[in-house]
Parts: structure tokens; sequence; C-alpha cells
């Protein structure tokens, strides 16, 4: 018999499949070791950067004064806090584990007495100095407003951090879900981008309703930290995120927006954003001349419609700063954010007031949502041509009269007749004015991020565009929403602020007209749902499919139709002749005659 050549066995492919699969977990978190140490050092970088620009433009400026500020107001002079070298303090503070000195336990409220107010020259206060507009961060000086028992004798701000958010904090302390004594800890929380400094953070003039230096202060002023244990915190974060908004999707696929890979990432619309959170801090006079009006009249009017929750605004003439209870603002810049301070290249801007209802949860009452997405798209398509694209966010929500407010206004004009001439009426009656926003503070943020002018401003907004001129920011086009893109019960509110000033393109109504502009009704809210598509046999002509009937726009009223001239939705795949078709949502008081709804 002749002998059988054995074969060799096939080699173990499972297993070899899994060295190789787990050789490629292992270099993954590697990578993402590797990458979050990168970002690490990245944030290091960019905060001796910033704190290094910041030292290096004051003393390179002829005219800042070696070791003395400037004393304002016939005000006694603070002591000179000693010279900092905020670059070296804060690496010795990175480098430093957190909670390397010792803190004194602070007294409850309950077993201590409570001080009400303080006054100046009072025992043991003792200000931080702060001369608000000095280029020379020594001179400066820091924002202090904790009462941590270090710190509450050198503060030199009335208030709290953290604005509107401070009274959870209160809550927290109160039922010790927090140490009254918890000092952060800021490894890693360097800004993500680095920012300045400009020329307009030492005018006291261009700022005075957020601290320029808010995003560097613990690493600038490390040297109070460490060495007199005074509780310094930062107004200002600078993160970078993706944004992803389902209407974004829907301009890829409609070809307003390509993906770039860079700031649009892909065909879901994902963008690449660099944000910026802001805390207010407000310079007491700065914002006093900024509305015409004296710093005593500001200061008893702060202290009596809060309640008198701030007596040292009345006793405490000697501090200038106040951080109010109010919500901030979030930056969102598209691009390289170094290009918003570069005038050589276009700037696209949308300032946006909060409103929940709206930019949340979709409310077709006003108009927006619609319009913050559009300044989003607009902003990313001048971005990708090589500008900046900028959207800033305020949580102004009402006009600052809030949501109760408005919502009582809403119930006033749906029990009435809701027509554009009497929109800002409604309002006026319920809160005692129709708009509190009040934009003489807004361009604060425009300055702090370098912007000299801007070539596309994506509001209608009168009071923002006066403004942003009037501090000196020219603006070379106004943008209005589309047409397209106004919700139908909307017009209501968009024709009255374009009577009242609002920019437009189009036409201007008159009071009469406005009389015949009227919103929806509350009962008029059951809607059906409806196609509009080209049929291949009748050469395109629009037809509209009902439960299953195709409808001409013969069919429909003349009401339905011009709101389908208006609709702009995203394409979808439904089974039938059509080769076109978009989806849309309508309330079925748009046709005259409905068979159904679905």
């Amino acid at each position: 018999m002749a002998p059988v050549e054995l074969q060799p066995s096939p080699p173990d492919l499972s297993g070899l499949l899994n060295e190789i699969l787990v050789g490629m977990k292992s270099l993954q978190k590697d990578n993402l070791q590797l990458s979050s140490a990168v970002d690490a050092i990245n944030g290091r970088v960019n905060m001796l950067a910033g704190v290094k620009s910041v030292q290096d433009g004051a003393a390179s400026d002829p005219t800042v004064m070696n070791g003395k500020s400037a004393v304002a107001n016939g005000e006694q002079e603070s002591p000179s806090p000693k010279p900092v070298d905020g670059v070296s303090a804060a690496r010795e503070q990175n480098n430093a584990s957190p909670g390397t000195f010792e803190v004194q336990p602070r007294r409850t409220s309950v077993s201590s007495k409570i001080i009400l107010t303080s006054y100046p020259g009072q025992s043991g206060v003792d200000p931080l100095p702060m001369d608000w507009g000095n280029k020379d961060p020594n001179l400066r000086g820091p924002v202090v407003v904790s009462r941590h028992p270090s710190t509450i004798k050198r503060r030199n701000a009335i208030g709290a951090h953290g604005g509107s958010y401070a009274i959870y904090h209160a809550l927290a302390v109160a039922s010790k879900n927090i140490k009254a004594d918890h000092k952060p800890d800021f490894t890693n929380t360097e800004p993500a981008a680095n920012i300045g400094p400009f020329p307009q953070w030492s005018d006291p003039k261009k700022i005075v309703s957020m601290d320029p230096l808010g995003h560097l202060a613990p690493w600038l002023f490390a040297n109070y930290i460490t060495q007199e244990n005074i509780e310094i915190r930062p107004t200002i974060a600078v993160t970078k995120a993706h944004m992803k908004l389902p209407e974004l999707e829907a301009s890829v696929r409609a070809g307003r927006l390509v993906p770039d890979g860079k700031i649009c990432l892909n065909s879901s619309g994902e963008l690449a954003v660099t944000k910026f959170a802001v805390e207010p801090v407000w310079y007491l006079p700065g914002v006093a001349e900024r509305f015409g009006i004296d710093e005593g009249t500001l200061r008893r009017s702060l202290f009596e419609e809060t309640g008198g929750s701030y007596p040292e605004l009345i006793t405490r003439g000697d501090i200038k700063l106040f951080l109010p209870p109010i919500g901030g603002l979030t930056v969102y810049c598209f691009g390289d954010p170094a290009k918003m301070a570069d005038p050589s290249v276009r700037l696209a801007l949308r300032v946006h007031d909060e409103c929940n209802g709206s930019d949340v949860f979709g409310s077709d009452i006003c108009t927006c949502r619609p319009y913050l997405i559009f300044g989003v798209e607009e902003a990313v398509k001048e971005a990708q041509l090589g500008g900046s694209g900028v959207v800033i966010y305020f949580r102004k929500e009402g006009r600052a009269l809030g949501e109760v407010t408005k919502y009582l206004v809403y119930n006033a004009r749906k029990r009435g007749s809701d027509r554009a001439s009497e929109y800002f009426l409604r309002t006026e009656n319920i809160a005692g004015v129709k708009d509190m926003r009040f934009q003489a503070l807004m361009p604060d943020i425009l300055h702090w991020l370098g912007i000299k002018k801007i070539d596309r401003m994506l509001s209608m907004s009168n009071m923002k565009h006066d403004a942003i001129v009037e501090q000196g920011i020219p603006i070379l086009e106004r943008v209005p929403i589309p047409d397209e893109m106004i919700p139908e019960d909307s017009r209501v509110e968009i024709d009255a602020k374009i009577h009242a000033g609002y920019f437009t393109t189009g036409k201007v109504m008159t009071m009469e007209e406005l009389g015949s502009v009227q919103g929806r009704a509350w009962d008029d809210v059951d809607s059906c749902t409806v196609w509009v598509g080209c049929a291949a046999s009748v050469s395109c002509t629009p037809h509209i499919l009902l439960l299953g009937t195709r409808w001409t726009p013969q069919d429909v009223s003349v009401k339905s139709r011009r709101y389908l001239e208006h609709v702009e939705n995203p394409l979808v795949a439904l089974e039938g002749p059509l080769l076109q078709r978009k989806r849309v949502v309508l309330q079925s008081s748009y046709f005259d005659n409905v068979l159904g709804v679905v």
C-alpha cells in the first residue's frame, strides 16, 4: 500500500482573528489615551499662551504705569498686590496636586451670626484692588466674589458665581449635598482654544458686562490662590464639540450645505464647533454710562427691584463689580476662532435671544427656531468659504420678560383677535414694556471676540443693529429670514416687528394692513398630512394627495395654495407615480373642504 501523505492542518483562523481584534482594541485604547494626553497638553499650552500674551501686552504698553494704578472718582488707593508672574504660578498650580494648602472650616449660618452687609474701612475688610480696564493684569486685579472664610473680606465684587444658578448652589449647601468649603479643582479645564488679548479688553468703555480675563482667571492670578488662599473662579469657559440639528441633515440633502469633513463633518449635517460660555460680570460705572444714568440710580434700582437681596450695592460704594443673578450667553464659532478678529476675512453673525418654546420645542407662533437654523446654516457656509461664522445665544427668554409673562401674552392674544396691529399692545398691557432685552450691553461679547466689522448680519432687529453700530462695529449687509422659513402663525409677530422698525427687503405694511394679519385660533389645531409632488403623466404639474386621493391645486382653497407655495421640507420616499415628493403638515383650516385627516 502506498504511504498516505498527511496534509498540514489549516491554521486556526478564529484564534488569529481574535489576536488581531485584541491588538486593534489595544491600539484603539492607546490612541484614545494618547489623544486625551495631547488634548490636556493643548489645554495647558492655550492657557499659558493666553497668560503670556496678556502679560506681554501689558509690558509692551508704555501707557501702563509701573507698579501704580490710576485712582478714579477720588477713591482712596488700595495697596497694590504683589507682582504676579502668572506663567510661573500657573505652571506651579498645574504641577501641584489639588488641595495642597489647608482650608479653614467654614461656620454654617445656623451656628454663627448673620452679617447682612459690610462697609468700606470696616475692621478686617480689605478688598483686592480692582482697576477695571487696566492693561496690566497685576494692576487690574482678579474678580473676587466668594464668601469663603479666607476670601470674604478680600472681595471686590458683589453677588455670586453662577448667575441665576447661584440659588441652586445655596440649596446644595443648605441640604448638605455640597460642602460649604469646597474648592474647585481646575485640572484639565484650560480653554480649548486661545483667544486675544485684543485692545478692546483694556478699554473700560468697550467691555462693561463681562470679565475679559474670565477665561484665564485661575491661572493668571494663581499666586493669589496658592499663596493667600483666595478663591478665584473663571467666568468664561471655552470648549469644542459637535452639533447635530435635524434641519441641517435636510440642508445637506437639499445641497445648501456640503460636507467637507472639517466644519460640516458628514451627510447627516453634523458640525464641528468651538463654544464659549460667559457669565455676566458688570462694571457698574460702565453699565450706568451705557444706559445714560448715574451709578447711584443704577445701584438703588438693582437693590430695590431684587427685593433688597444685595444691600452692599448701597453700603459698598467702593466695590464696583456686580455678578447679577441672570443668565449668561454662549458663542458658537464655526471655523478657526482666530478668524473672528481678522478684518481681512468675511464674518457672518447671528445674535439670538433665547426662546425655549420655539428653539427647543418647535412652537410655530414665532420665527425664533427657523431664524436660528438659518443663522447656523449661513454661518457654516461662510466658514467653509474661508471666513468666519458666529452664532451668539443670549439667555433672555421672552424678550427678557420671562416665560410666564410670554404665555400670559399668548393667552391674551389667542382669546382676542390676535392681529398684528395689536401685537405689541398685548405685551405692554401685561408687562408695562414691550421689550426688556436692552441690547446696549450685547456688543461687549463682540469686543471680547475681537470682532471689528460684520459682513453679513443675520438679524432683522433694529435694536441689535443700532447697538452694534453705536459701539463702532460696522455692519455691511443685513440678511432677513427667508419668507419660506416663516411659519404661518408667526406672520402676526414678524409683520408687526417689520412695521415697528425691523429690517426687511420686502413690503412694510400700514397699520390698516396689519389689522388683516391674524393668527391661528386655539381650536384651529386639527392637522392633516399632505404630500405635494409632480406626476410624470402630467408633465410635473403640482398635485396634492390626501387620503390616497389625487387633488390638483384647483381643488383646494386659495389660502392653502398660498401656504403650500412657502413650504420647504425634506424629500421623502413614497409609493406611487411621483417623481418629486415633499411631506408637509398643514392645519385643517387651510382647506375649505377637507374630506378627512390622517
